[in-house]
């Protein structure tokens, strides 16, 4: 459905710390609605992940159901268009920073996303899909302040 390539902001403390675990097992966790609601700045019908699949600090995998839902708050013209697909995909990194952070971290940290250059768009709209989307992030690169994903939402 979407691929893409996309660098978001991610504060310090929500950087893996040496150690932590394995980079390359990935944690099957499943995380439910209100935890990913807990733990990321967006709220209410905005808060379109149901659930984390797996993760580890690279990756993460995560379902959502949300792009479905009439009263979906990205909606226009009774329709969900596929470029959505795109913060179904920045609120699985927003999830993966969460996990990443500290146990000590209060609030979540917000975000920005700065491009999303290499998206590709393969339907429409999402809102017709009747499958869960699966939306995945692979963190590619991170630095202090940034860190560059490739992400993936389809069913």
């Amino acid at each position: 459905m979407l691929n893409q390539t996309s660098p978001i902001s991610l504060s310090p403390n929500s950087l893996p710390q040496a150690g932590e675990r394995d980079a390359n097992s990935l944690c099957e966790t499943h995380l439910n609605h209100a935890w990913i609601a807990r733990h990321i700045p967006h709220q209410g019908s905005m808060c379109l992940l149901d659930q984390v699949e797996a993760w580890d600090q690279q990756s993460i995998q995560c379902l959502a159901s949300s792009h479905r839902a009439a009263d979906n708050p990205l909606r226009a013209d009774g329709r969900l268009g596929a470029a959505c697909g795109i913060e179904y995909a920045a609120q699985a990194m927003a999830v993966h920073g969460a996990l990443l952070a500290p146990a000590d971290s209060t609030r979540p940290r917000v975000g920005y996303l700065v491009s999303v250059r290499g998206t590709q768009l393969h339907v429409p709209r999402l809102d017709d899909i009747t499958a869960d989307l699966r939306v995945e992030a692979t963190c590619i690169t991170r630095s202090e302040n940034k860190a560059l994903f490739a992400n993936r939402v389809g069913v």
